[in-house]
Formats: C-alpha cells, sequence, structure tokens
C-alpha cells in the first residue's frame, strides 16, 4: 500500500474545500436500493468508502454513473438480480448490514450479507439492528460460511410497522430500522433514534423518494409505509468530520485556514470547544476561517457523546491539538471503548497522555468498570517528533497526520488505506495549504487491493 511523506514544522494557509460526509452519502446510496427510480447525488466524495458501496450495489443489480471530478452519481435499481453479497465484502466496511433493512421489503426470497467490519475502535454489535428488524417482522440469523460468517435475513410474510426503543441511539441500528420501516405495513415509531446530521439528511432523501417520515424533540422518528415513490435529486451535505479536521490543521500548525462549505449548524459543539481551547474562528456565509490568534490553553474536559454532543470522531485530531495547549485536560470516551490506541504512537512522538479504565467524567457510560481504556488525561505543550507511522483505522490516520504536520523532520505513514476511506485527496488539500506532504505509490491499486486490505485489517 501507499506511504505519505511529511515534513512538518509549517503554517497551513489558505483556502479548502470539505467534501461530501462519508457517513451520509453511504447510507444514501443503500437507502436508494428502497426503490427503482432513479437518484442523483451531488457533492459525492471520490473515497473509498464510496467506492466500496457502488460495487456493493452493483452487485445486486444497480446501474451506476459517477462522474467523480463533477461529485455526481446517478443510482438506479430497476430489478435485484442478487440477493447474496459476496464473502470478499465481509470487513470491508459497514454498509453490507444495512443492506437488510433496505432490501427486505422489495423481495421474500433470503438475503445474505457478510459480517460487518470497520476501523478496529471497539465492538460494532448488530444486536441493536437485529431486534429492531425481528419486531417488524424480519427473521434473522447467523451463520459460519467459510472462513467468515454471514446474516440470512427474510421476511417472508411482510413486515409490520411496530413501536420500537433502541436501547442506544446507534445512528446505524436508527438507518437500517428507518429503511425497513418504509415498506412496512402501517406506521413504524423509532423510540431513543440517534438524531445526527446524517440521519437528518437521510430523512429529507426519503421525504423526496415519497416517503411520510417525521423527526419529534424527543428522539421519536415515525415513518408510514410506503408504496409509491419518485425520482430524487440531493445534494449530500458536507463532512463535519474533514471541516473540523481541515480547521484543527490550520490551528495546531499557527495557521489560517478557510474551510469553505464547513456547516455552522453542524459544529457547534465543536466550535464551542476551540473557543475555550483560545483557537480563533469565524463563521462566514460559504464556510467556516479556523485560525491560531495565541497562545492554546488546556484545561479543557471533554466527554464524547452521540449527536449533539462532541462527535467521538472529533476526539483524535482534537487531542493534537491538546497536546500544543498549555494545561492539564480530561477526555472521556463514551461511544467507543477502544478508541484511544491510537495515543501510544502520540506518546512516542512526545505527546504526554496517560490513560485510565475509569470514567474521568459524569455521563453515564456503558464502559463503566469494564477495563477498558476509555479516558485519557493530556498534559501540554510538548513539542512532537517525527516517526515512522503505521495507521489503526480512519480517524486516527488523520491525527497521525497532524502530528507530522508539527513534527520538524520528515514522518513516513503508512496504512493511508484507512485515511482513503473518509478523507477525498487529502495530499492536493493539504499541499494546497503550503504543506510538505507527498504520497509514493504502491504498484497495486483500485478496488480490489483496498477491499482485500480493509478486509484483513479488522
Amino acid at each position: 500500500m501507499d506511504i505519505l511523506k511529511i515534513k512538518g514544522g509549517k503554517p497551513l494557509e489558505g483556502k479548502v474545500k470539505a467534501a461530501g460526509a462519508k457517513n451520509a452519502v453511504t447510507k444514501l446510496l443503500v437507502a436508494s436500493l428502497l426503490s427503482d427510480k432513479r437518484c442523483t447525488f451531488y457533492n459525492v466524495p471520490d473515497i473509498a468508502e464510496v467506492e466500496i458501496t457502488v460495487d456493493l450495489c452493483r452487485e445486486i443489480g444497480s446501474e451506476i454513473q459517477w462522474d467523480k471530478s463533477a461529485g455526481t452519481l446517478e443510482i438506479i435499481t430497476k430489478e435485484l438480480k442478487a440477493l447474496y453479497i459476496p464473502q470478499r465484502f465481509s470487513g470491508s466496511n459497514r454498509i453490507p448490514i444495512l443492506m437488510i433493512g433496505a432490501l427486505l421489503g422489495r423481495t421474500d426470497e433470503d438475503i445474505i450479507v457478510p459480517t460487518t467490519g470497520g476501523c478496529k475502535i471497539g465492538k460494532r454489535p448488530v444486536d441493536f439492528h437485529i431486534s429492531a428488524l425481528e419486531k417488524l417482522g424480519a427473521s434473522i440469523e447467523f451463520r459460519q460460511m467459510k472462513k467468515e460468517g454471514a446474516y440470512f435475513a427474510r421476511a417472508h410474510q411482510g413486515m409490520q410497522g411496530a413501536i420500537i426503543t433502541l436501547p442506544y441511539p446507534s445512528v446505524g441500528a436508527t438507518e437500517n430500522t428507518i429503511m425497513a420501516a418504509v415498506r412496512a405495513k402501517g406506521t413504524t415509531i423509532i423510540k431513543n433514534a440517534a438524531i445526527e446530521p446524517e440521519i437528518v439528511d437521510l430523512i429529507l432523501f426519503l421525504q423526496k423518494l415519497g416517503v411520510t417520515i417525521g423527526l419529534d424533540v424527543d428522539r421519536t422518528i415515525r415513518i408510514q409505509q410506503t408504496r409509491q415513490f419518485q425520482e430524487v435529486e440531493h445534494v449530500v451535505i458536507t463532512d463535519r468530520i474533514e471541516a473540523a479536521s481541515l480547521g484543527l490543521a490550520g490551528i495546531s500548525t499557527q495557521g489560517r485556514v478557510f474551510v469553505e462549505g464547513a456547516e455552522h449548524s453542524h459544529m457547534i459543539t465543536f466550535l464551542n470547544r476551540l473557543r475555550e481551547v483560545n483557537a480563533g474562528f469565524e463563521v462566514k456565509k460559504d464556510g467556516i476561517e479556523f485560525f491560531y490568534k495565541g497562545p492554546l490553553k488546556g484545561g479543557l474536559h471533554i466527554e464524547t457523546d452521540v449527536h449533539p454532543g462532541f462527535m467521538t470522531d472529533w476526539q483524535q485530531p482534537f487531542v493534537v491539538l491538546l497536546t500544543q495547549s498549555k494545561g492539564v485536560s480530561v477526555i472521556h470516551e463514551t461511544v467507543y471503548e477502544n478508541r484511544f490506541g491510537y495515543t501510544d504512537t502520540l506518546k512516542l512522538m512526545g505527546a504526554d497522555i496517560e490513560a485510565f479504565t475509569q470514567c474521568l467524567g459524569g455521563k453515564e457510560c456503558r464502559f463503566a468498570s469494564q477495563n477498558f481504556m476509555h479516558s485519557i488525561v493530556v498534559k501540554g505543550p510538548t513539542p512532537l517528533q517525527s516517526k515512522d507511522i503505521i495507521i489503526p483505522d480512519l480517524r486516527a490516520g488523520f491525527a497521525y497526520v497532524l502530528a507530522a504536520l508539527l513534527a520538524p523532520d520528515e514522518s513516513n505513514i503508512s496504512g493511508i488505506h484507512y485515511l482513503d476511506r473518509g478523507y477525498e485527496k487529502i495530499v492536493e488539500k493539504l499541499s494546497a495549504l503550503g504543506a510538505e506532504i507527498s504520497r509514493i505509490p504502491s504498484p497495486e491499486s483500485g478496488i480490489k487491493p483496498l477491499v482485500k486490505a480493509l478486509a484483513g485489517a479488522k
């Protein structure tokens, strides 16, 4: 796989455009499978996660035209040509499990999808998904197949609307349940649902598709059965994780970066934390400008949470910022139990970080007394040194890129197929801001080695 070479120590300056949201567009592609109508998406990022999802949809019969340079993708699934997702997709990402909800209403045959995958940041149990789908009338079982397992799902008698209360506002379980409910008879009510901007974007798309669907203020989503669908044009929301990452790159390097497309309403909690650390930002009509305005102050206490809380995907680059901030800060991870493994490499680079199994915060936490290192204490400022680095997961990957941008000498970063999952043209974007960064290509490229790499990194 390719390697990134980064020589740090330079402030980043300039303008960069954030891409469409990985966590929105991939789910929208799956949701398009609910109907046989043409769906056209704009602001589609050219990233590996979309590439894999497109390949998944084509496996079952979708016709797709993707203009990567224009960021436009058309998809239509007139008929389901296959209901079996091959085992080569096992572990490549979390999309296959979502296909169950989208396809249950279009067929009474068995749907077979491989096990879920993604980054090694903690367990991603599908029991919330399965329990909700079973309440709608689906039958789902796990079977061992060859080296990997697969989920067999069916709804031979059709699905029936139900009242479903999720034990935790899981984004994936909410999306799966919403899609299954679209064709279920009657009305489905989902309580304690996730309400992330990506969920709202899915709801808006489904409403355009012809679905009667609403979101109440108490995390309740109501969906009525839909039989008639229509063609859709939809603009994918901006990736709030990439926007935050690029903004932090500008602040941490003591520069100034304008992130075009950064959406203020999606980043309120993040921006409040920036103000607490004495970082600068200015909201403008077409984006947000992030800048260094003086010494950074630590002393923050951050607890990750579901939206509208502080995103778990924001904490990794924010930790790098805290290594450059004067004082002691605490971060309590309440979403995934194994998300601080990346800090070992930051410590090798010179960061002063200590991990704890205790809940260092007041939020109710599912990981209390379970011996997971899910809290850290960060002391700063500390200079960071260049290292040879292997990326363990997507968001840790950008944290390492950011740390390398702060280190004075050259760092070599491998495992960048993880970065490719969620960051579009990262080398080009950072180079345009003045970073000394280059990508040394591997002889292997394309979707097949990428799927293989991601599946092997479960």
